[in-house]
């Protein structure tokens, strides 16, 4: 009988670790649906996106903004008015697939602080691939609170190795 209790479990517990290893499969892979509009092209899948303009990112699975306030880094779906004339369709973002970036803010502002004022990245809205047809259904759910004016416009966990150098296509940066 102890034989039988103790094969059981040990099939329950094999079949308990395949489903946890599906999960974190399945979390590392695409997820252009969830990226906003304004998100860069040409990543299949983005946990945070750093912003040089502005030096907070932006938690793409949980569609919050990352900023720095008061000496406490704070999660919140909209930026907070200091930033009332910042445009996410134009300030560059760089794709970070790293936890936590920001406790590491002080090695991203430096190693992309030369992309203040850059506008020339292409975005998801403007994209002609057909991998972003129908993205969002046409609206946009940035949770911009008003701010937003309208206009057009860094990963190692498996997704490309690229060193800085966007996706080849010129689009962007990943770390």
């Amino acid at each position: 009988m102890k034989k039988l209790i103790f094969t059981a479990a040990i099939l329950v517990s094999c079949l308990s670790f395949k489903a946890a290893t599906a999960q974190v499969s399945f979390s590392l892979g695409i997820n252009i649906g969830s990226q906003p509009d304004w998100g860069p092209t040409g990543y299949d899948h983005a946990d945070y996106y750093y912003m040089p303009d502005i030096d907070a990112y932006y938690d793409v699975p949980a569609h919050q903004y990352v900023y720095y306030n008061n000496n406490v880094w704070v999660h919140s779906v909209n930026l907070p008015p200091r930033y009332a004339n910042y445009d996410v369709y134009r300030g560059y973002k760089v794709v970070i697939n790293k936890p936590t970036p920001w406790v590491h803010n002080t090695v991203y502002r430096t190693r992309y602080a030369k992309y203040k004022n850059y506008h020339t990245q292409t975005i998801i809205r403007d994209s002609k691939d057909v991998k972003y047809k129908n993205h969002w259904n046409g609206h946009d759910n940035g949770n911009h609170n008003g701010w937003n004016k309208g206009h057009g416009n860094d990963n190692d966990r498996g997704h490309g190795h690229d060193n800085g150098h966007g996706n080849g296509h010129g689009h962007g940066h990943r770390d």
